[in-house]
């Protein structure tokens, strides 16, 4: 294996990488969608490792899905059952990086991802943390990429609470020209990637606001999430802090009256909580592009893994 760490790219966010580089992983994901079988060889002797501190469904499947397809080989490591929890992360991905090609991390904390790139000699992937989910971005870009023919000039609105998805959305949207509306009643200031926020703003392609009706009006596309993570929304110790979240967020469910003045498609990342972000009638409204989203993490992250070993 390659342990030279100064040739290696990795993939923590899309504002890590430049726009052409990110334009070329969107291009190289389409291309991979019409052409699926043409890369079945690819990954033929290489193994992807895929360590997860979280839970998962999209995520585990879609990379262990990609490898398989492309003739190489996952392997599933539980953060709770491997030394990670017991040693220093740092070292633990050391020795990783001399069995992998690719290392893909699903992890709680972020600091934990910065410290497994400070050793990680192979590809780094960033499968989701507290402060980005750069995959589901890809996929969502390549979602709208596929429905309208080009991303140039779409407008996306996010309605829920700013999270990381939010912040890898920010960053792809700058990148690929994406107008991207925010309308998040409930941010954490520490939180926020004010650097990709910046950056898009700077480009004219950020609109915040708090008035519902009118962006989603106006929008093509209509993105909705999760608004308690996934780790606490059955944990009865949160249950007060759940009460009081939906309280603040049911104004802004996706649901049909909502959406009685717009032609906008519907975007959710999953798992869905209906009832909840959004009604259950809106999860197959014919206008709801919600599976073809989450079939998009397949390409995606084929495209992102075969990039990044192109930059080895």
């Amino acid at each position: 294996m390659n342990t030279n760490k100064r040739n290696v790219k990795h993939l923590i966010d899309w504002n890590d990488w430049s726009d052409q580089e990110v334009k070329e992983v969107l291009d190289f994901a389409s291309r991979i969608k019409h052409n699926r079988w043409s890369y079945q060889g690819y990954m033929t002797g290489k193994t992807l490792v895929m360590l997860f501190q979280k839970t998962s469904t999209r995520t585990r499947i879609s990379f262990e899905a990609s490898m398989t397809e492309m003739g190489g080989h996952a392997i599933f490591l539980d953060w709770m059952t491997s030394n990670f929890k017991l040693s220093k992360i740092s070292y633990e991905t050391a020795y990783l990086s001399r069995n992998a090609a690719i290392i893909m991390a699903r992890v709680k904390e972020h600091k934990d991802l910065l410290e497994m790139k400070s050793t990680a000699s192979v590809p780094l992937i960033n499968g989701c943390c507290n402060m980005y989910h750069p995959c589901q971005a890809m996929a969502d870009m390549l979602t709208i990429h596929e429905d309208r023919g080009s991303l140039e000039g779409a407008k996306l609105t996010y309605i829920g609470v700013h999270n990381n998805v939010v912040n890898s959305l920010m960053s792809a949207s700058a990148a690929l020209g994406v107008e991207l509306t925010l309308v998040c009643p409930i941010s954490d200031e520490s939180e926020v990637d004010q650097t990709s926020k910046a950056k898009l703003k700077s480009k004219g392609l950020l609109i915040e606001t708090l008035d519902v009706k009118e962006a989603v009006r106006t929008a093509e596309y209509v993105y909705t999430d999760t608004w308690i993570n996934m780790e606490f929304f059955d944990n009865p110790e949160y249950k007060a802090f759940k009460d009081e979240r939906i309280a603040t967020m049911m104004p802004f469910q996706i649901n049909r009256e909502l959406l009685k003045d717009s032609k906008a498609k519907i975007m959710h990342d999953m798992p869905i909580h209906p009832g909840f972000e959004i009604a259950e009638d809106c999860v197959d409204d014919p206008r709801s592009i919600i599976y073809d989203q989450a079939e998009n993490r397949l390409e995606a992250q084929k495209a992102i893994m075969v990039y990044l070993l192109e930059k080895m």
